[in-house]
């Protein structure tokens, strides 16, 4: 008997080939129900999926794909799109230019709520474009970014959404990643989001729908107190290894890199204080008074504003008393609620006119903490010489490699405060609006760019600076407790400029130069004006603010300079 061998069976991926493949695709999706045919188009695909999209015919069956079949087809066609959009920068660029493609992934994203999958397949997509800049162009110049914010704020997310910080690659902030205990899809689409935001111009950002970009801009806001609340509890080497949570590729320059393009277009613009608010409040409440300063002082001696002598007592025309009050009471204490979180204040030039290139100059050192001597100095004058708390920061090698303060160093500034050190903040018109207001109308009065303004904190009998000059002129207001000013009465012959090298005077010269010096006693609300040039120290002291013996009512002073320029140079 005559035994019949069995008939070997040919490999089911030899069976039907790319033509044949491309043909029963496109004749399943023409019917009148794609999916009644889910078994040919699933094989089919998983044969096509294995070929590039330089078969124009696939590529103008990909929006079909994405938008009328089933979730799970429409999934593995994203997942497709996906995977050409990462082979090669040619590729990208060819499905980034089919605008229907795009289209079809935004659909596929926003009308498919049902099928979680489906949307991940479609964001993911969308994120694979986004690694290329003709891809993120493409994505922006077709409208995807309001889209992708609408379908955002349709997931349901927790009202106590929790997030931490993840080790990256370095050890520096703007490598550490964002942890969320969130849903993949609400992580992805906020990654997606914030990748287009920072890839927008000021002109593409103000076409994203106000209530879109006000909407997020909250959400962010509240998302960055969460990151800086993480931020101060752990350094970088601290913080959570990958596992715990769900670890996003979203960075916290990142997050603060949409921070900042947001608030150009979305944050209440300050608006500078009028003229005769900043001339009663700064220069006198009599109508020479800034008259008088401009023919007489201004660029050639100091200037005194006795706040009570003037007679104000308009509160509205306090410029600085609301202030006072928030801080009359909490410190030194404030200083561990306040310096955790707050940023650095990156240095920009008072002439700089593109402020997105500055972005882009500085993007991964947007959201570090605190850099010493760049934002915060920690002195005292001793000896008539300057004693820093962290002296080895002030090396010229830490120009490359800044000491950003951690929350251990923070303890050690409260801790020099109460035996002697001044506090020294720069940039208090980044976050105080009241004083925002007054520097933009200084501002405005003097024709400068931009005025800044710096927090002294300094404790009973002490002082911080040593004798100097600046190369700005300065106001000073004297917010809580006394100071003591002392300012030579000569200038030097030829004004400082900006950016001059500015030498510490020591010895002799200064010695010299002080000796017929005028002596001011600023209380609460009293402003000094200082020319450039002009030497001065100040310190507290126990003395009596009647001429008698009496000590004075408070030992604690707060004081703030006000610069007519945005150079920092004490």
């Amino acid at each position: 008997m005559e035994m019949r061998g069995k008939r070997k069976r040919k490999p089911e991926s030899d069976a039907v080939g790319e033509d044949t493949a491309s043909a029963v695709l496109l004749a399943a999706l023409s019917s009148q129900n794609p999916d009644s045919h889910r078994p040919l188009l699933t094989k089919s695909l998983n044969k096509l999926r294995r070929h590039s999209f330089h078969n124009p015919l696939l590529l103008s069956l990909l929006p079909t794909l994405l938008t009328r079949t089933s979730a799970s087809l429409a999934s593995r066609a994203a997942d497709m799109v996906g995977s050409a959009a990462l082979e090669s920068l040619e590729m990208n660029r060819t499905i980034a230019c089919d605008a229907d493609v795009i289209h079809a992934l935004l659909s596929a994203l926003s009308n498919n709520p049902s099928s979680s999958r489906c949307s991940v397949s479609a964001c993911n997509a969308l994120l694979d474009f986004c690694t290329t800049v003709i891809g993120r162009r493409r994505l922006i110049e077709l409208s995807a970014l309001p889209s992708i914010l609408l379908r955002f704020f349709r997931i349901p997310k927790s009202s106590t959404t929790s997030v931490s910080l993840c080790v990256g690659d370095r050890n520096d902030i703007s490598s550490v990643s964002v942890g969320f205990k969130e849903d993949e899809l609400s992580v992805l689409i906020l990654n997606a989001a914030i990748i287009l935001i920072n890839a927008c111009d000021i002109e593409q950002l103000e076409k994203i729908p106000g209530h879109l970009s006000q909407a997020f801009f909250a959400f962010m806001r509240n998302l960055w107190v969460k990151l800086r609340n993480a931020m101060s509890l752990a350094s970088p080497l601290d913080c959570m290894r990958p596992g715990e949570l769900y670890v996003s590729n979203i960075q916290v320059s990142h997050v603060a890199e949409s921070l900042f393009r947001l608030s150009v277009c979305v944050a209440r613009i300050v608006t500078p204080l009028p003229f005769h608010v900043v001339e009663r409040g700064v220069f006198g409440f009599t109508e020479s008074g800034f008259r008088d300063f401009v023919l007489n002082h201004w660029e050639v001696s100091p200037f005194l504003v006795r706040w009570m002598a003037a007679g104000a007592k308009i509160e509205e025309d306090d410029l600085f008393g609301p202030l006072s009050v928030n801080l009359v009471g909490t410190y030194p204490s404030f200083l561990s609620s306040m310096l955790p979180g707050m940023v650095s204040c990156l240095p920009i030039a008072s002439d700089e006119l593109n402020i997105l290139a500055f972005l882009d100059e500085v993007q991964n050192k947007l959201g570090c903490p605190l850099v010493y001597q760049q934002d915060i100095r920690v002195v005292k004058t001793k000896s008539k010489k300057e004693v820093h708390l962290f002296a080895n920061s002030l090396a010229s090698c830490c120009v490359n490699d800044p000491h950003c303060l951690s929350t251990e160093d923070v303890s050690k500034c409260e801790e020099a405060y109460k035996e002697g050190y001044t506090v020294a903040l720069r940039g208090m018109e980044f976050w105080f609006a009241s004083v925002a207001a007054i520097a933009e109308g200084l501002a405005s009065i003097f024709g400068q760019p931009s005025v800044g303004a710096n927090l002294y904190l300094t404790p009973p009998n002490s002082q911080g600076l040593a004798c100097h000059y600046d190369d700005h002129c300065v106001f000073v207001c004297q917010l809580v407790g006394c100071k003591i000013w002392r300012v030579s009465s000569q200038s030097n012959v030829q004004l400082p400029r900006l950016y001059d090298p500015l030498d510490r005077l020591y010895g002799y010269e200064v010695h010299n130069s002080m000796d017929n010096c005028n002596q001011y006693l600023l209380r609460e609300g009293d402003i000094l004006y200082i020319p450039r040039g002009v030497l001065h120290e100040a310190c507290t002291e126990n003395v009596s603010l009647d001429g008698g013996n009496t000590q004075r009512r408070g030992t604690d002073v707060m004081g703030r300079k006000i610069k007519n320029c945005n150079k920092e140079r004490e």
